[in-house]
């Protein structure tokens, strides 16, 4: 029986084998932590903080895939596959999916509505999955 990863890296799926990285994956874990940390700054803007937090969550959610051994064609698989990379619940992704969102929007449209309360669940959800990484 075939894995999740495998079923979504068949052809035009969002995944793709690819052979892990050590150099890559070290250097994603190093970013995407020094960005939740940083974002955790209540100096800086809330947007800067929404930024910060959002990317350093992708970096580790990334490197967990590329642990196994995957590359994401889209950013927002990164967060769908959680439960297989981490076994982390709906409770950790919908944060980060809903985070993707309204990047999103702040990307494509130029149009930004963060809450405080929302980089705090960006906060949260990315100490999660750092703290499921091996």
């Amino acid at each position: 029986m075939p894995s999740p990863f495998e079923n979504l890296a068949g052809p035009g799926g969002p995944l793709s084998a690819e052979l892990p990285d050590e150099a890559e994956i070290a250097g994603l874990l190093r970013s995407g932590r020094v960005r939740l940390a940083d974002a955790g700054n209540a100096t800086l803007s809330l947007e800067s903080r929404f930024d910060l937090a959002y990317n350093g969550a992708h970096a580790l959610c990334l490197a967990a895939l590329r642990m196994r051994g995957y590359r994401a064609r889209h950013r927002y698989i990164v967060f769908q596959v959680l439960p297989h990379t981490l076994g982390l619940g709906p409770e950790v992704w919908r944060v980060l999916a809903k985070a993707h969102d309204v990047r999103n929007l702040a990307e494509y449209e130029g149009h930004i509505e963060v809450s405080e309360r929302l980089v705090l669940d960006i906060l949260q959800a990315g100490d999660q999955v750092a703290s499921a990484l091996p």
